[in-house]
């Protein structure tokens, strides 16, 4: 069996997780990782559910489908859960990284976890977003999140990355804002 990290985002349309799933695949490539990052999405409609997935590797990548069994997955719209199977695939010690305002052991009754395999961690993203970029967009935040709960990708990668690769994109306050999302992520995201 090939030694991949694999991740898997659940969102809806216009949420960032398409382009969270870039931005960690861009931050891991430049760390000299070997990656992919890619979506699955039906209608491009607002507010419609969407995956986004990447595969990670300090070896060359071979395997070219769909990652079925996720180690990590993030959450970026909490009423997805019940409506999408969002543990589908995950492993005993699975990692789930969740934007609500609820508390890791809450989450983990919605989520239907028993024992103490899966680790469940939660940030309110939403705010965050609000406050720092100005509107509800919760990838940079759970990137931040996901950098803390996890340690395969730190903060400073995934921050140098964004703004490498986006400050011709965007003005410098949407390049601040959402930096200041990502050390907000990291520092506020609790997890049990």
């Amino acid at each position: 069996m090939e030694n991949y990290i694999e991740v898997r985002w659940h969102g809806r349309a216009q949420q960032g997780v398409v382009t969270a799933a870039k931005i960690l695949g861009e931050a891991c490539l430049i760390s000299g990782k070997y990656v992919q990052a890619f979506p699955e999405f039906g209608p491009e409609r607002m507010g419609a559910p969407v995956k986004a997935f990447n595969r990670i590797s300090d070896e060359p990548i071979r395997l070219h489908c769909q990652v079925t069994d996720p180690r990590y997955v993030l959450i970026a719209d909490p009423t997805l859960i019940g409506i999408v199977n969002v543990v589908e695939g995950t492993p005993d010690d699975a990692v789930f990284i969740i934007n609500t305002q609820k508390s890791p052991s809450e989450m983990r009754t919605e989520l239907g976890i028993k024992g103490n395999g899966p680790k469940v961690f939660t940030l309110d993203a939403a705010k965050i977003s609000l406050e720092t970029i100005g509107r509800v967009m919760p990838n940079t935040p759970m990137l931040g999140a996901l950098a803390k709960a996890t340690g395969f990708i730190t903060l400073d990668a995934l921050v140098d990355n964004f703004k490498l690769n986006y400050a011709k994109k965007f003005s410098p306050k949407v390049i601040d804002g959402n930096v200041a999302a990502m050390n907000r992520g990291f520092g506020e995201v609790v997890g049990e």
